[in-house]
């Protein structure tokens, strides 16, 4: 009974969160639901306020500068017009003819550096629609082509990457956001290159039946909730933060920390484990910087600063309680008696190549909750110390931990009940039915691809 218990709850879940019920809501009451069947109700208090919250808020503390600033760049950098100013450069530097190019291109650039999918979307969606349109393209391939550039290779697999899912596994492993740069590359490689194929093999197929871009009614709305900064600015200055996030990060993280002396912090803090908190105070220390220099830089050209700067502040809450919500919610049923049968499962599909099963037990996880941070959180929160201590007997780099465990959230995440596809398809009026095939494709099949090349390659050679 407690193996169903947890197998209802997380069937719920998902049914529930597709039908766009909030998981501040669905994530507690899924957790009690699961302490009842188990047949631990009279313990269910308890398990709220000494499981669910503690979990949660550990979460919140641990991610939230990260969440914080990293909504805060997002909002600074399409406030100030950098996001417009750098795709219409795209467009000009590839040509307008090669639309999905140059709107997988634009994405990839702008989450790469830092900035939130969600924002990429609504800045980048406008001109691809004029490009899809000029280029006779069909509409439906926009939504495919934006996850492209923002789902994938710059979220789970290009080193040093500031995409949250990419922190997560540093607090678990003492890893760092650049962990196994060689494989996250050739990752990326497989992603980006089998993605365009299959986009451009679909626009051959629709300029050979002659479809065009189509007619939508729905194109002369505004986006909703949105509105774009079309002001030009030097491309210098719009890709300067971008380059920014990235380059501190990898200073800090390679030449600052490790050559200082950071022994004064522990005699200060007993309980703090550099290990596992140098990587992410890179992450925030580039970030920040970005922030500022992004600020200072357009000081006198900000339309309100103070509005721009409480959007992007408010921004960061929903998406850090939603996951935070779902860690609590792993949390209780991670100490549930059924857990451990299937703990056990999970763990013994491949007992000499623990890899194989940290990929599963990721991938399962981040399609139940449609949540790349979300399945990555619960499943390292659960599993991540028995991961390290195989990884350990088995002499496989906690890198290569680190990147497998990221590259497998992002494979099943953005099953039809995900959030970051319901959100895409509405900002570009399009439904699951014209557009979602061709988003499984780049967001799933390649990626899929591109984990057991990287489990195969690190396997046999190891983190590199």
């Amino acid at each position: 009974m407690g193996v169903v218990a947890i197998v209802v709850s997380l069937l719920l879940l998902m049914f529930f969160a597709y039908r766009g019920v909030t998981v501040l809501l669905l994530a507690p009451i899924m957790a009690a639901l699961a302490v009842i069947l188990s047949g631990e109700m009279s313990l269910l208090l308890p398990f709220y306020t000494s499981t669910f919250m503690p979990a949660l808020a550990g979460y919140a503390m641990n991610f939230l500068p990260i969440f914080l600033l990293g909504a805060l760049f997002g909002r600074l950098i399409a406030d100030s017009g950098a996001a417009h100013t750098l795709s219409k450069w795209i467009v000009r530097v590839v040509g307008e003819k090669h639309a999905v190019v140059v709107v997988v291109t634009a994405c990839a650039l702008l989450t790469y550096g830092g900035v939130s999918l969600f924002v990429v979307a609504f800045a980048v969606y406008p001109i691809a629609k004029d490009l899809f349109q000029s280029a006779n393209v069909p509409k439906r391939l926009i939504p495919a082509s934006i996850a492209l550039g923002s789902f994938t290779f710059t979220m789970t697999a290009l080193p040093g990457t500031p995409a949250i899912v990419n922190a997560i596994p540093i607090k678990y492993f003492g890893t760092n956001s650049f962990a196994a740069p060689g494989l996250g590359i050739i990752a990326a490689l497989i992603m980006a290159g089998g993605g365009l194929w299959w986009l451009q093999t679909r626009v051959a197929a629709a300029r050979k039946s002659g479809e065009g871009y189509g007619h939508h009614v729905d194109d002369e709305d505004a986006n909703p909730g949105e509105v774009v900064n079309t002001t030009e600015l030097p491309v210098w200055q719009a890709l300067l933060p971008l380059l920014m996030v990235v380059g501190v990060n990898a200073l800090f993280t390679y030449a600052v920390f490790p050559n200082v002396d950071l022994g004064f912090m522990q005699e200060a803090f007993p309980k703090l484990n550099l290990a596992t908190s140098v990587g992410l105070w890179s992450l925030i220390v580039a970030l920040a910087v970005a922030c500022v220099m992004l600020v200072v830089m357009r000081l006198r050209h900000w339309a309100d600063l103070k509005a721009t700067v409480n959007k992007g502040v408010f921004g960061f809450m929903l998406p850090l309680f939603n996951t935070a919500s779902e860690v609590g919610y792993g949390a209780v049923v991670a100490s549930l008696a059924g857990f451990t049968l299937i703990k056990n499962a999970v763990l013994n599909v491949s007992p000499n190549n623990p890899l194989i099963s940290e990929a599963i037990a990721m991938n399962v996880l981040s399609g139940i909750t449609g949540s790349s941070s979300g399945g990555l959180s619960i499943a390292l929160e659960a599993l991540g110390p028995d991961y390290l201590r195989m990884a350990e007997q088995a002499g496989i780099s906690p890198d290569l931990l680190h990147r497998v465990a990221v590259l497998a959230a992002g494979g099943m995440d953005t099953l039809p009940h995900c959030g970051a596809i319901i959100t895409l398809l509405a900002i570009c009026k399009l439904t699951h039915r014209q557009s979602y095939a061709n988003i499984a494709a780049v967001t799933m099949l390649f990626p899929m691809t591109a984990l057991v090349v990287v489990i195969a390659l690190g396997t046999v050679f190891g983190s590199f």
